[in-house]
């Protein structure tokens, strides 16, 4: 089974990084959104946090136990089963789509201020409108570091934990939180619960990514200590418990200041924030990636050994 495992997980991280996305008709996301909006239609409209423990329970439901029942029918041809857990698996976290995103948004800036401003509001919640160059490369670059951990590392973490549904039980829980995880009057009941699920879920997989950012700044010649301390001055100061460790970190390592106006300031700046600096972002957040896989495997391994010997 360990072999069985490797092949799947490492497979879906092959179709990830060589096709990227699936379609969107096809994607289990997207479907997971249209199915919270369709859901949140009805339970809105009970005044209470209870609603979005409803809400929590029926996508996992809906998504988990049939999942369950198609992975113990395919379980009787093995090659059908690693085919459609390497393609399912590679749908529940995203490494292609989100460095190149912020590969086009670095390209914008070089060429085209307005177009950046337009591709930056695909991928943050703030008034991209009026963004300076210097903005919008500091919100590439939180929007890069704070998903190291939701887009990669997390679902992947799970995975390891406990397999494909682990996997999807994380995505269903980060997609709520996404899309109903607001403090307006019109989400604050309803996305409560999911929030704090994926608070809950985000807790370790965060810290572990951010020391690997720290480790990974040591190894590309970075400010590695800067990072640390950064880290671990300013990790709070965002509205999440879990983002600022990996923004943080990052910022520490590059030696600037995230900004996020009203709301956060991470790092005390010691050089420009430009398109360059996104480079740096970028080859920081691949090698975080790449340990982060590495670690994830050998953490795998070390529980079969632990669980094999217990029995």
């Amino acid at each position: 089974m360990e072999l069985i495992f490797l092949i799947i997980f490492s497979g879906a991280i092959v179709l990830d990084l060589t096709l990227g996305e699936l379609p969107v008709t096809i994607h289990p996301v997207v479907w997971m959104g249209k199915l919270i909006s369709y859901l949140k239609t009805f339970l809105i409209k009970i005044p209470s946090k209870f609603s979005g423990v409803i809400l929590s329970i029926l996508l996992i439901i809906i998504f988990i136990v049939p999942l369950i029942a198609i992975l113990n029918i395919l379980s009787f041809n093995l090659l059908t089963y690693i085919l459609f857990s390497m393609v399912l698996l590679s749908t529940t976290f995203s490494i292609k789509f989100l460095i190149s995103s912020i590969v086009e948004i670095k390209e914008d800036l070089n060429h085209d201020l307005e177009k950046a401003r337009h591709s930056i509001s695909f991928l943050v919640s703030r008034d991209t409108k009026s963004l300076s160059k210097e903005e919008i490369v500091s919100a590439a670059i939180e929007t890069l570091s704070e998903n190291i951990t939701d887009s990669v590392v997390s679902p992947l973490f799970y995975t390891v934990i406990s397999g494909l549904p682990g996997a999807f039980i994380y995505r269903i829980i980060n997609t709520m939180d996404a899309m109903v995880g607001y403090k307006d009057e019109e989400n604050y009941l309803i996305g409560y619960f999911p929030a704090k699920l994926d608070d809950i879920l985000n807790y370790i997989p965060a810290r572990f990514c951010g020391i690997i950012l720290v480790f990974s700044s040591l190894i590309l010649g970075f400010n590695w200590k800067n990072s640390w301390e950064v880290m671990v001055k300013d990790a709070r100061n965002t509205p999440s418990p879990n983002s600022g460790y990996t923004m943080a970190a990052v910022a520490g390592a590059l030696e600037i200041s995230l900004i996020k106006q009203g709301v956060y300031k991470l790092g005390s700046p010691q050089r420009d924030l430009n398109p360059e600096t996104i480079n740096d972002a970028i080859k920081l957040t691949k090698l975080t990636i790449i340990i982060s896989i590495i670690l994830l495997i050998a953490i795998h391994i070390i529980l079969l050994i632990l669980v094999s010997n217990y029995i």
